[in-house]
């Protein structure tokens, strides 16, 4: 503020009016519109906020696990963010960990809720589960036995099988394969379309004592 009589940058205040020190001229000070000012004091909030939607439909996805079947990978109750644009470019590829929209027979109702398993069966490939060992065939017919060394919580077994997984599709499960819901058991399908695929976990943020990265070789 500066005198425009003067010039003079010498101001004060007195009372509720501004007298140049130097000429003694009053000095006028336009005052903002009321109008103006909540604008001034909402615009950031506003863009924030635009911001932060734009993020979480077009970049992240939230997360909270409701149940243990990724144990001890994730623990139930702990609240992760999986990248939205991970597959924007890129193919998921086997031992991702993913949040995915259940397809609509097994969701039964429950269409808006996340679900949280790792990628096991990529697309072409037959999966084979011989007393909780998983084999993958490919399709010039070649077999391998797939790692398990994040299987932690529980010593598989059981015998599944085979699974061969259409084109755009993939064969999920949970890490505590004893005590999870998943492509071994749904019943009108055992894929989960590309298309339903949200994100790749990439971060848990809850609880803080395990606030850290997440990806496929978190095991």
């Amino acid at each position: 503020m500066k005198c425009t009589e003067c010039n003079s940058k010498n101001i004060e205040k007195v009372e509720d009016k501004y007298i140049c020190k130097d000429c003694g001229a009053e000095i006028e000070v336009k005052k903002s519109s009321p109008l103006k000012e909540t604008l001034s004091f909402l615009l950031p909030i506003i863009i924030a906020l635009i911001v932060a939607m734009l993020l979480k439909t077009f970049v992240f996805a939230n997360a909270v696990v409701p149940t243990g079947s990724m144990l001890n990978t994730i623990h139930e109750g702990d609240r992760i963010i999986a990248s939205r644009i991970e597959y924007y470019f890129n193919d998921p590829e086997r031992y991702d960990i993913i949040i995915f929209k259940a397809p609509d027979e097994v969701a039964k109702g429950n269409e808006k809720e996340y679900y949280v398993k790792r990628i096991i069966g990529l697309p072409g490939e037959t999966i084979t589960i011989v007393n909780g060992v998983v084999y993958a065939t490919d399709k010039d017919g070649n077999t391998s036995q797939l790692e398990d060394e994040f299987i932690t919580a529980c010593t598989p077994t059981g015998n599944f099988g085979p699974y061969t997984v259409p084109e755009n599709s993939y064969f999920v499960m949970g890490d505590n394969r004893e005590s999870s819901i998943d492509s071994r058991y749904w019943i009108t399908t055992n894929y989960v379309d590309r298309d339903l695929i949200i994100g790749k976990v990439k971060f848990r943020y809850y609880p803080f004592n395990t606030f850290g990265k997440l990806d496929e070789k978190d095991y």
